[in-house]
C-alpha cells in the first residue's frame, strides 16, 4: 500500500486561471486540486490519499479535504476502503475520451450559436489575438499560447448567450489539467492551426461548421492528451 504525496498546493479555477481568492468552495477547490494531480500522474492510481497529509500541504483545515474527498468519491476518481481510507481510482483511455466528447458537444452547439451573433469588431478581434498566438507558439511560449487561446474560447463561448450550457462546459473543463498543457507535444501548434476555420465560419455565419470544426478540435486536444498520458504511463 502506498500513500500519495502532494506536491506544493496550487489552485487554479475552472479555466485554469489563478483562483486563490474566487469564490467558489475551498473543498471544490481541493476537488479539483486532486483531480489535476491524478490527471498528470503526481498521484498515482492505487494509491491512498491521507486527509492529514493533504490538508497539510495544502495548508487548510481537514474539514474542506474530508469534503473534497466525499466529492470525489461521488464522482468516481477515488474509492473509499473502510478502515483504509481513499483510494486514488485508475484512469482509463476511455474516461478521457469521454470526457473530451462531452466537451466537443457543448462547445460545438456554443460555437454554432455564437456565429449566429459575434459581429464583425469581435471576430477581427479574435483573428489579432490568434495572430498573437501563432507568434508566441512559433516563439515557444507556451504560456502565452495557453492566455490567448483562453481569451479565443471564452469570448465564443460568451458570445452564445447560453449561460447554462456555459455552465455545464465549466464543469467538464475542471477535469482537465488546463495548467499543464503547455508540456504537452502538439498543443501549442494544434491551438494555432484548428483555429483557422473556426474563424471561417463565424466570419461567414455559418453555424453547422462552427460546430463541426470546434468540436473537431476539441476532440483533438484531447487526443493529444491522451497520446501525452499514454507515453508519462498514466493511463491504465
Amino acid at each position: 500500500m502506498t500513500t500519495a504525496k502532494p506536491a506544493r498546493a496550487r489552485s487554479v479555477d475552472l479555466t485554469g486561471r489563478s483562483a486563490i481568492d474566487d469564490k467558489r468552495q475551498l473543498s471544490e477547490k481541493v476537488a479539483m486540486y486532486v483531480r489535476e494531480r491524478i490527471m498528470i500522474g503526481e498521484f498515482h492510481a492505487d494509491d491512498f490519499l491521507r486527509t492529514e497529509r493533504l490538508a497539510e500541504q495544502l495548508g487548510v483545515s481537514a474539514t474542506p479535504v474530508r469534503e473534497a474527498l466525499m466529492l470525489l468519491h461521488s464522482e468516481g476518481s477515488v474509492r473509499w476502503e473502510p478502515r483504509r481510507g481513499y483510494r486514488i481510482v485508475p484512469l482509463t483511455q476511455q474516461d478521457v475520451s469521454d470526457l473530451f466528447e462531452v466537451q466537443a458537444h457543448i462547445a460545438g452547439e456554443l460555437a454554432a450559436r455564437a456565429a449566429e451573433v459575434l459581429d464583425e469588431n469581435e471576430i477581427a478581434r479574435l483573428e489579432d489575438i490568434q495572430t498573437k498566438l501563432e507568434q508566441a507558439a512559433k516563439d515557444g511560449q507556451a504560456a502565452l499560447v495557453d492566455e490567448y487561446n483562453h481569451e479565443i474560447h471564452r469570448t465564443i463561448n460568451k458570445a452564445s448567450n447560453s449561460t447554462r450550457m456555459r455552465s455545464l462546459l465549466s464543469l467538464t473543463v475542471q477535469y482537465v489539467p488546463l495548467n499543464y498543457f503547455g508540456t504537452i507535444e502538439g498543443w501549442a501548434q494544434a491551438s494555432a492551426h484548428d483555429h483557422s476555420a473556426i474563424f471561417t465560419a463565424l466570419r461567414g455565419r455559418d453555424p453547422e461548421t462552427a460546430r463541426a470544426v470546434m468540436s473537431d478540435h476539441i476532440r483533438h486536444i484531447g487526443e493529444l492528451l491522451t497520446e501525452h498520458l499514454r507515453k508519462e504511463g498514466n493511463l491504465s
